[in-house]
């Protein structure tokens, strides 16, 4: 079992390096350097106890339980990005608890210290709340292997206030500006993600994972590889106009052989979820793709839009082009009805408001306008 060192390159920044005590383990360190780091006596001490924690489940620490957890049947059945998203936490809960024994975890005076540690980090509420998200799953595993007795995580309010994405979309002028941001970046091909999700609604984890083979001659079939209620549902988009228009393009892109996946990267290799989700954001950042809304307080407040939010957007193609029902819609998206009234509502009813209005104002003024001309004459 060796360390690992993962070195990032950003331009105009130096070299970071994030170690790891092993592959798929906790981070130990993060050094910058042009060069390969050596680890000092501290950091190497940190790896050691890691990797002795891994091979001894029994470890009556905390560090023993995040590692049994992430050994366990019950962290593998979970979605890839989960999985991926609740790494980064367990590597935070490690650095501040890992020394900890479990048996802490049974005295209630420990619900203020995770408020504490969740409020420390209220910069970022959004990720101090997976971080609260994470730690109470864990302890949830704990109590189920008999290691502790209460799940002192539970029912801590969470920080973030920004509300549901319910009626956030992607609208046509946000696809241009994102589009001419790619291709002035020379990332053209992250354009494809964008114009495959906007027509079919799948998520970032189904978008890189869609194969050609799940291309059927009617319609796309895949099972999504997030969980909805405890079970990975089956996904059934008709091939339509839109869609067949998108499939067109990206049959012709350059794949290496044997990859199969519709979305490719620049490479001709498939896009893993974490890899596309920060080119996404990348060329979002640089297009200034946002959603503005009013706080409490009447002041405009920016909302980055996410890759997530264009599943609204496919929902409104559904209903509005489509003529679907709520209900219809709902089954395809895998939502409820009631959140497709609410997109319908807001971008598909009220648009049609807002024409009908414009229209029957034109009506009137073209009627007062022919009124004064009769006067006249």
């Amino acid at each position: 079992m060796s360390i690992q060192f993962i070195k990032k390159v950003t331009p105009n920044k130096p070299i970071r390096w994030y170690v790891y005590a092993y592959r798929g383990g906790p981070r130990i360190a993060t050094i910058e350097s042009p060069k390969k780091p050596k680890l000092n006596l501290e950091q190497k001490r940190k790896a050691l106890e890691a990797q002795e924690a891994l091979s001894n489940p029994s470890n009556k620490r905390l560090r023993g339980l995040i590692w049994e957890w992430r050994r366990s049947l019950a962290w593998s059945e979970m979605a890839q990005t989960t999985r991926d998203l609740w790494s980064l936490e367990l590597n935070r809960i490690d650095d501040k608890w890992g020394d900890k024994p479990v048996a802490v975890w049974n005295d209630i005076r420990m619900k203020a210290k995770v408020v504490q540690w969740r409020d420390s980090r209220a910069n970022t509420p959004r990720q101090a709340d997976v971080g609260i998200q994470a730690l109470k799953a864990l302890l949830k595993f704990g109590i189920l292997m008999g290691r502790v007795r209460l799940n002192v995580a539970e029912d801590i309010p969470q920080l973030y206030k920004g509300g549901g994405r319910d009626e956030i979309i992607w609208t046509a002028d946000d696809v241009d500006r994102f589009t001419k941001a790619a291709i002035e970046d020379g990332a053209e091909h992250i354009v494809d993600g964008l114009r495959l999700a906007a027509v079919t609604g799948l998520r970032r984890a189904d978008l890189v994972s869609l194969t050609w083979r799940q291309v059927g001659e009617f319609a796309i079939v895949k099972t999504a590889l997030k969980k909805s209620r405890g079970k990975r549902r089956k996904v059934a988009i008709p091939r339509t106009v839109e869609l067949e228009k998108v499939l067109d393009d990206l049959r012709d892109r350059f794949r290496k052989d044997g990859v199969d996946n519709v979305l490719v990267n620049s490479r001709g290799v498939a896009w893993s979820g974490m890899g596309y989700g920060t080119s996404f954001n990348r060329i979002r950042n640089l297009a200034k793709i946002v959603h503005i809304e009013e706080d409490e307080n009447g002041k405009d407040v920016e909302r980055p839009k996410h890759l997530h939010d264009v599943r609204g957007t496919f929902c409104t193609l559904l209903l509005s082009e489509w003529d679907l029902t709520d209900k219809e819609a709902a089954e395809i998206m895998g939502w409820s009805p009631e959140r497709v009234s609410r997109i319908r509502k807001v971008y598909v009813d009220g648009s049609k408001v807002v024409v009908a209005i414009g229209r029957r104002i034109s009506e009137k003024q073209a009627a007062n306008s022919l009124a004064n001309r009769s006067d006249d004459a």
